[in-house]
């Protein structure tokens, strides 16, 4: 195998992010099924090519999939991944297509079109925007996606109710409607959207979610506020215990809050979720 067509190939991967299809330069073909055999490339989908570690490289199987499938977006996790929330788990690469297209290891096609101003292009990726991605991920098991979402300001209320109604006759749509509505006080997260389920069940009004505080300078945002009665509830939930950092700013926000004439109670995932009444009467009982 000449060196100059091996050089070719890796300037054509280099140019191209790490991915090389064959029907963009059919003169290498032997050069690639040559660069496979000896493991030194692997096909990420038929005749797309990649460095042999591309599984490690999210982004690369992204844009692979969309090198083979032009008209493909981007949706689920993936979309996900690249817009709004990093950390999330990646099993598959999900594309919609406008056609039926056989599921590929590691990859899964589903047909669909996606209305087009609810399509995002960056970074060479083409991914189904914030609103519509929270929506699409949102289940009756976990409605992170939509917390996330509103934490980060990715998306709005509106803007995924709006996606919802542009995507209808979906299986599960009926359960993620009910869960837009039970986000109407828009939780940040799952411990806070029980909170708010709690509050509401008991007939507590007077409170707001997230409220914007400046004391000294410093913006900081109390979890559930009766700014009336400047009494402040803080909501430790399960991303507290496996984040210090978290931990350490809440407590920095705790002492400002007080220093600042509030009252602030702190319940956790575990008290919500094993002793709601006990919650609400604690919250009753802090209230004039």
């Amino acid at each position: 195998m000449g060196m100059d067509s091996v050089r070719e190939v890796t300037a054509a991967l280099s140019a191209n992010g790490g991915i090389l299809c064959r029907c963009d330069r059919p003169e290498l073909g032997g050069t690639l099924d040559w660069l496979v055999r000896q493991g030194k490339l692997a096909a990420v989908l038929p005749g797309v090519y990649s460095v042999r570690d591309w599984r490690q490289q999210p982004t690369i199987a992204m844009r692979a999939a969309l090198l083979s499938h032009p008209d493909g977006v981007l949706i689920g996790a993936a979309a996900a991944k690249v817009s709004y929330w990093p950390s999330i788990k990646l099993d598959r690469i999900e594309v919609a297509v406008p056609r039926s297209v056989r599921r590929q290891q590691g990859f899964s096609f589903s047909r669909r079109l996606i209305p087009a101003d609810l399509v995002v292009e960056r970074r060479g990726l083409r991914y189904a925007d914030a609103a519509l991605t929270a929506v699409d991920l949102a289940t009756q098991e976990c409605a992170d996606s939509i917390d996330i979402a509103l934490r980060t300001r990715a998306a709005t209320l509106a803007g995924m109710r709006d996606a919802l109604a542009r995507t209808p006759n979906r299986s599960g749509n009926k359960v993620r409607l009910k869960l837009l509505i039970d986000s109407r006080d828009e939780p940040w997260s799952a411990a806070e959207r029980k909170a708010h389920r709690l509050l509401r069940g008991a007939g507590i009004t007077g409170w707001q979610s997230n409220l914007p505080v400046i004391v000294q300078d410093q913006l900081y945002y109390v979890d559930i506020a009766f700014r009336r009665h400047r009494l402040a509830l803080e909501i430790d939930g399960r991303i507290h215990e496996d984040n210090p950092s978290l931990f350490e700013s809440d407590r920095w926000r705790q002492n400002a809050l007080v220093f600042a004439g509030w009252r602030v109670l702190r319940f956790t995932w575990a008290m919500l979720d094993r002793h709601p009444e006990h919650c609400v009467a604690t919250v009753r009982r802090a209230l004039p």
